[in-house]
């Protein structure tokens, strides 16, 4: 390969994109802002005498001004998003493939990225093609008498399956993160509640659409991970389980597969269950000719009926796990090293009945948050920052070891990503509890107070892996 990679992030997700362009024997750049400087990821490119031959400064990571400008004085032939920022911005990958100099996007064409990025669009074609969704609206309600209709239908259909506390969702149609989402329980109360979303969605974004949908409770969230190629292959690394989440929905804990039996007595066929969100993820996959990795989200009721909830058109965080519980000619595969390949447009090379499946996976999120007090982000100095060794575990962090760290204020106090692995999801929790008791994380705050990170949380939730 000839190919030069502009990496458009920042910490371990740059570092793992770097380790996988030496793996692929491609050159590559990195870029920084003034808060990262003494991140990894930009140490690691600098010479001895401190000149950033692979290290460019911007403004931020989310001027598309500053990356491509980089891109073309580097002589870049494509740009890497990692996750968060541009990586699922249909706007910025149709920038960066159609230019005067054109460049390759690492992930999937922009015209599916528009397309599912638009959750009510996704909805939409997912119930033509008979994936479970949802119960609810799958276009925006400007009418009141039209929605309030709709609710008592959806209340109705619940009571009538024995759903306790059955309720519905309100929600801006325009909304996102959370924003604009109130919970009905009565049908009297409908309409009052109606009225403040439609206000509130016409007030912050401009449109008062509105959607109603079943609120689902005790369900976990399931991810498929799927790889694709601009050649028409389409295969799966099986199933994901992320239901451990922070107050703001931020995932924590995430293990794979996506449920275990040794962990938890279903009232559903738990393999079943998990074949049929595979298939169903393909199916959507192959209909709209999905070309990259990407992540196909599911919710899970308690008894196992499965739903759509979005398709995550990037490489995710936990990648890491799927991979661990696969193999591939007796070997681990590496998803960002796919990823790139198969943008690059190359052939997968391998089939699904070439991937086996064995064993257990975990990956600890560990973060300076307090989280008696909502995860609150805890800013400070890292003084301490050691973990224990083992075959069986991979950390990825832009944390210096060998000297003191600040932790920016710009973005979310992530430390480091840990991934485990076992021939049981038991043994992965045992080897999961042991590698955290080892870890050494110290630091101070302006004021001398110490440092407060989630371990003790990642640690009491550990038992509560794959269960309802």
């Amino acid at each position: 390969m000839t190919d030069k990679i502009l990496i458009a992030n920042r910490g371990e997700i740059a570092i793992r994109i770097m380790q996988a362009c030496k793996d692929l024997g491609l050159d590559y750049v990195v870029v920084y802002t003034a808060a990262d400087e003494d991140s990894e990821h930009v140490r690691l490119n600098r010479n001895r005498k401190g000149n950033n031959k692979r290290a460019w400064q911007i403004t931020s990571y989310t001027d598309p001004n500053d990356i491509l400008a980089v891109a073309d004085h580097t002589d870049c032939t494509a740009i890497h998003p990692g996750y968060g920022f541009f990586s699922e911005d249909f706007r910025f990958a149709r920038r960066v493939t159609v230019r005067d100099r054109p460049l390759v996007f690492i992930g999937p064409n922009w015209q599916v990225i528009k397309n599912l990025g638009d959750k009510i669009n996704t909805k939409k074609v997912a119930k033509s093609l008979e994936i479970p969704v949802i119960p609810g609206t799958d276009s925006p309600i400007y009418n009141e008498m039209e929605a309030e209709a709709i609710a008592d239908q959806l209340l109705d259909d619940q009571k009538s399956q024995n759903i306790k506390n059955p309720s519905i969702l309100v929600k801006a149609a325009a909304g996102g993160g959370g924003m604009g989402i109130e919970e009905v329980h009565e049908i009297e109360q409908f309409r009052r509640i109606y009225r403040q979303v439609q206000n509130y969605a016409k007030r912050q974004f401009g449109d008062a659409g509105v959607l109603i949908e079943q609120c689902l409770r005790d369900y976990n969230h399931l991810e498929v991970q799927l790889l694709c190629s601009r050649h028409g292959e389409r295969l799966h690394f099986g199933t994901r389980n992320c239901t451990i989440q922070s107050s703001g929905r931020q995932k924590r804990v995430e293990a794979a597969p996506g449920f275990d039996d040794s962990c938890f007595v279903y009232d559903f066929d738990s393999n079943e269950v998990r074949e049929n969100i595979v298939q169903y993820s393909l199916k959507l996959a192959s209909h709209v000719r999905y070309d990259n990795v990407g992540t196909w989200e599911w919710i899970v009721a308690q008894n196992g009926q499965p739903y759509l909830l979005e398709v995550n058109t990037r490489i995710q965080v936990e990648n890491d796990i799927s991979a661990r519980i696969s193999y591939v000619n007796g070997k681990h595969p590496n998803l960002v090293r796919e990823q790139i390949r198969l943008a690059l447009g190359e052939r997968i090379g391998f089939t699904q009945h070439d991937i086996v499946f064995k064993g257990a996976s975990i990956e600890l999120r560990i973060v300076a948050e307090d989280t008696r007090r909502g995860f609150a982000p805890w800013i400070g100095t890292i003084e301490k920052f050691t973990f224990p060794q083992y075959d069986w575990a991979a950390v990825y962090t832009h944390v210096p070891f060998d000297r003191p760290y600040m932790i920016p204020s710009d973005f979310d106090p992530n430390l480091a990503l840990v991934v485990l692995w076992g021939d049981s999801i038991q043994e992965t929790k045992e080897r999961a509890s042991k590698f955290m008791h080892e870890t050494v994380i110290g630091g101070t705050n302006s004021k001398g107070e110490p440092i407060i990170t989630n371990m003790e949380y990642l640690h009491n939730n550990l038992d509560r892996l794959l269960t309802f």
